[in-house]
């Protein structure tokens, strides 16, 4: 990697990715997981995008606060408590008898995860040479699809061989696990680095932009499991209320809760744009099939998770291959990645559409959009970060991560909406073809926006 590159930051850069995998696993796995849950709890159906949804809102809220939170306390100590209590809340789900404990638990993992992620950017800035960022940004996409494939494949293949009759349990238990290993490489590994006393963390605009968020998303995810109540739109309303007073108020204030520079940074805010609306379509995109091959194909779970993994190969395939050419061909990248999604999507709806049994055939359009998913992956966020300096790197850290969770849950959420919207008893495929459809016309906005951005992938130095 570099000449430079010393063990220590080999190790650092291994636990953060591990971290990362961590987050990936508990995003996931539900997604595979829910339908057993639901049946063995005795649930009602209204559980099965809470467990998704109460994780990804509790991170999603607290990330930004997450990433200022290192800059002032030090990024290690925040990295290792948010990992400590990330497994704590691991084994209180597996050891769950009730949907409130259990969405109560995936809610503390999201709270504790958004302290532990937004440290790994700092981290690595601070024990990795500038000059290698960018070689450790092109390895981040493959490592991370390995997991996106594993993750869903050994929670139906746990459920499904029921070690020691623990069933869905076991997939959180395997949470605890790594976490406490991570955690005990962790405290060896990570350099002691102090926090910056000078950055001040506003209790006020931190709980603002926490109730705004988790109202917003509340309201979005409740209208998605069920119908757009009363209660869903007063939530989603009352959340863009907030949010909005929240931008006000940050505009006028001297020490703004995020750094005003990021904003001014047009790498930053078109890759930001960008990857909200393409990893909301496409998160929500993915949770929709995995719910029509269980719900409506009658699949178990682990065969829905191999009928979905050609999306992670072709996620590996496209990473590896696009690597290289993202500093000196990043919007060309973004743009072949961006045909090759839309494409699958096209091949999804036509072999889900056709009469004739949609499994197997339906594993070669979801390798051709996972090709999509690799190529603008790891390109976007090169554009976003490429400019970012070390001042910067908690809010940037943050503000990324924390919209990738928003719009995760606000993709599903919307989604969702439109499959149980849409769904007929008589019809397997009538809820899922309008959310593709959906996902085409949300893809083509996305092909709208590439000439925003930098026509050459920016360098991290």
């Amino acid at each position: 990697m570099s000449k430079n590159f010393s063990p220590r930051a080999w190790a650092v850069f291994l636990l953060v990715v591990a971290a990362d995998v961590l987050d990936l696993l508990s995003t996931t796995v539900t997604n595979v997981a829910a339908p057993t849950i639901v049946r063995e709890l005795g649930a009602s159906s209204s559980l099965v995008p809470w467990l998704g949804a109460s994780y990804t809102l509790a991170m999603g809220s607290l990330m930004i606060v997450g990433g200022r939170l290192g800059d002032r306390f030090g990024c290690r100590r925040l990295f290792l408590i948010g990992l400590a209590g990330f497994t704590l809340c691991s084994l209180t789900a597996a050891t769950a008898t009730t949907s409130f404990v259990l969405v109560a638990s995936r809610a503390g993992q999201g709270v504790f995860g958004g302290l532990l992620i937004p440290q790994g950017f700092i981290l690595l800035m601070r024990v990795i040479p500038r000059e290698s960022m960018g070689t450790v940004s092109g390895l981040f996409g493959p490592l991370i699809a390995v997991s996106s494939i594993s993750g869903p494949v050994v929670a139906g293949l746990l459920i499904e061989a029921d070690p020691f009759g623990l069933s869905w349990r076991s997939v959180f238990l395997l949470n605890v696990l790594f976490g406490v290993l991570i955690l005990a490489v962790g405290r060896k590994a990570i350099p002691r680095f102090g926090g910056d006393a000078s950055v001040r963390v506003r209790p006020g605009a931190a709980l603002t932009l926490m109730a705004g968020l988790g109202l917003l998303l509340a309201g979005l995810v409740d209208g998605g499991a069920s119908e757009w109540t009363n209660r869903a739109v007063t939530a989603t309303t009352a959340g863009a209320v907030v949010l909005a007073a929240f931008g006000w108020q940050q505009a006028r204030t001297r020490r703004p809760l995020l750094e005003r520079s990021l904003f001014t940074n047009r790498g930053f805010v078109a890759g930001l744009v960008f990857g909200a609306l393409f990893f909301g379509t496409v998160t929500g995109t993915m949770y929709v099939t995995t719910l029509y091959l269980q719900q409506r194909l009658g699949l178990s779970p682990f065969h829905a998770a191999l009928v979905t993994a050609p999306v992670s190969v072709g996620i590996i395939a496209a990473s590896f291959t696009a690597r290289s050419r993202i500093v000196s061909h990043g919007r060309g990248v973004v743009s072949i990645g961006v045909l090759l999604f839309a494409s699958g999507i096209i091949g999804m709806t036509v072999v889900i559409g056709a009469e004739r049994p949609p499994v197997p055939l339906i594993s070669v359009p979801l390798f051709v959009a996972g090709l999509g998913m690799g190529c603008c992956f790891g390109a976007v966020f090169a554009v976003a970060l490429g400019d970012v300096n070390p001042a910067q790197a908690g809010s940037a850290s943050g503000v990324l991560n924390a919209v990738q969770q928003i719009v995760n849950a606000a993709g599903s959420a919307v989604v969702s909406t439109v499959y149980l919207a849409t769904a007929t008893p008589s019809g397997p495929s009538s809820g899922v073809l309008p959310c593709l459809l959906l996902t085409l016309a949300i893809t083509a906005a996305c092909a709208m926006s590439i000439p925003l951005l930098p026509r050459r992938g920016a360098r991290v130095h």
